[in-house]
């Protein structure tokens, strides 16, 4: 569904991507890991088009999309659950909601979208009408991913969704990311920092290392590699 094949980005003068290379499967959950500052999120963002990418080629369902600016690719079903949660905190749940469905394809299926979304997180239609600040940690991550469901996204890009978690709830996040495949068949590429969580959820991974990939396999294979666990993701 989508490839990227040799690119390069950074900010100003400083370049941060060293020609990665990576392909996600139609229906799959594609890992990214690696430590912090090693150009994870600077590669969603030059997927996404928010990083201008300088060089390089990114493919999305057999077209070349790398020189469309964000917009266009949101409309062609790219979405990026930034890291953080970036919510309306002073907004209830369901304006939240709303706000996901800008796209006019998006609002033409909005009470679709709110079913599923209500349906996938049963939690938010109980708190539908409480203003989004006033949640749980796993509660508002919870809501920013059905935010982004309400694009009717069909590869969703999720930076960083376990972020200051508590352990509890980062399983919570975890199982909701694999239901969406499941449930629904939605792409997913995500990056995370939390290796063990992402290696059992991940159909195949990727390391990346000073902007470049340095290994990548399936799950298990990786999993299953002390010299790559040691290396890279330190556990």
């Amino acid at each position: 569904m989508l490839k990227v094949e040799n690119i390069e980005s950074g900010y100003g003068s400083m370049q941060v991507l060293w020609q990665p290379s990576l392909e996600v499967k139609k229906g799959s959950i594609t890992s990214l890991l690696g430590p912090n500052g090693v150009g994870k999120s600077t590669l969603l963002r030059t997927i996404l088009g928010s990083v201008e990418p300088w060089h390089g080629r990114i493919t999305y369902e057999g077209r070349d999309i790398t020189p469309l600016p964000t917009h266009k690719k949101v409309d062609l079903g790219i979405t990026l659950v930034p890291e953080g949660k970036h919510l309306f905190v002073e907004m209830t749940v369901h304006e939240n909601l709303i706000m996901g469905a800008y796209r006019k394809e998006a609002f033409q299926h909005m009470h679709d979208s709110l079913k599923l979304v209500y349906a996938l997180f049963p939690v938010l239609k109980e708190r539908d009408k409480q203003k989004a600040g006033s949640l749980s940690g796993g509660e508002q991550q919870m809501l920013t991913i059905a935010r982004a469901l309400m694009t009717k996204p069909k590869l969703i890009m999720l930076d960083e969704p376990s972020q200051v978690l508590a352990p509890k709830l980062v399983g919570e996040v975890f199982e909701t990311i694999e239901r969406l495949k499941a449930e629904i068949g939605l792409t997913i590429l995500l990056v995370e920092q939390n290796a063990e969580a992402s290696l059992k959820a991940a159909d195949y991974v990727y390391i990346m290392h000073e902007g470049r990939i340095k290994a990548e396999g399936g799950a298990e294979e990786i999993a299953a590699s002390r010299d790559m666990r040691e290396a890279y993701l330190g556990i």
